[in-house]
């Protein structure tokens, strides 16, 4: 589960959406600094993610009437984290009539489905809770819906005019992530896969050692000039993923071997100097590629 919001990651409220491509769109949202994607289609519209509650999931709602009338017939959720989310509820029947699709990888899904029982999830909404103020109206309010349209590896969804492809390059920011690229309008909507505004989330349920060939999956399938929106933060180059790749790669590439020579996870960090990302950022990282390489984690 996601916490809120990481450290490093500078905050901004996105004034209006931006156009990035042909009829593909950004918005960025606090809290959380989450972007929100629309694509626009001749048969409705489709949006990347759903915000943190079903009081922003509202506001999305409206906000999406200044982009078309046009109504949204998809929603597709790039990971299963809260920020990205919980604002399903309000996309579907009776909220929205008619209901849009709504689509995740079958990993998100299933870690959606399972938030109600994981520990860690409970105790990550009773913090909530325990913040007071809008964190806590949202909860209690909040209704988890759960996609019904899952993707195991890829899938083309017909918006009348354009195609729009889904695809899952690879486990990274978490084992569940999703790309949604726009071929006619040469962008990609990458979620949490590319972060601009601040480090990637090495979160309790990523996986350091294959994010670096997850985004080499990612580079692979675009072009030199193509539009990249990740999930926090400003549009960027494939030159900038290339460079967040590289910095993965050398930190998995150190982490495994500081586990072959021996050192225990809990000295591994200071055990090594030169790291290129902050303790903070690589807290649960390093329990997490030595639970990797243990072959103890999937």
């Amino acid at each position: 589960m996601a916490s809120t919001p990481a450290p490093g990651r500078a905050t901004h409220q996105g004034p209006a959406w931006r156009e990035v491509a042909d009829r593909v769109f950004q918005r960025r949202y606090e809290p959380c600094d989450v972007t929100v994607g629309a694509v626009v289609g001749s048969e409705g519209l489709l949006v990347v993610d759903t915000r943190c509650s079903l009081a922003e999931g509202r506001e999305l709602r409206e906000h999406l009437r200044q982009l078309s009338a046009a109504p949204v017939r998809w929603v597709v959720n790039t990971h299963s984290h809260f920020d990205h989310v919980w604002g399903n509820a309000e996309f579907t029947a009776p909220r929205l009539l008619p209901p849009a699709q709504l689509w995740a990888h079958r990993a998100a899904a299933a870690s959606m489905r399972d938030s109600g029982s994981d520990q860690e999830a409970v105790a990550f909404k009773e913090l909530m809770t325990a913040k007071g103020g809008t964190w806590a109206a949202g909860m209690a309010e909040l209704v988890e819906v759960v996609p019904d349209h899952l993707v195991d590896l890829s899938h083309t969804l017909d918006l009348g005019d354009r195609l729009v492809e889904l695809r899952h390059p690879g486990r990274g920011h978490t084992d569940g992530d999703l790309l949604v690229h726009i071929p006619d309008a040469d962008a990609l909507l990458a979620g949490d896969l590319v972060e601009e505004s601040g480090p990637p989330a090495l979160g309790p349920d990523s996986y350091p050692l294959d994010w670096a060939p997850t985004l080499d999956a990612v580079l692979a399938g675009i072009g030199p000039d193509t539009v990249i929106v990740p999930g926090h933060g400003d549009p960027v180059a494939p030159a900038f993923v290339r460079a967040q790749r590289d910095r993965l790669a050398a930190t998995a590439a150190r982490l495994t071997r500081l586990h072959a020579a021996g050192v225990p996870a809990s000295e591994a960090l200071a055990a090594d100097t030169g790291w290129l990302f902050d303790a903070d950022t690589l807290t649960h990282a390093v329990p997490r590629a030595y639970a990797q390489l243990d072959g103890t984690l999937g």
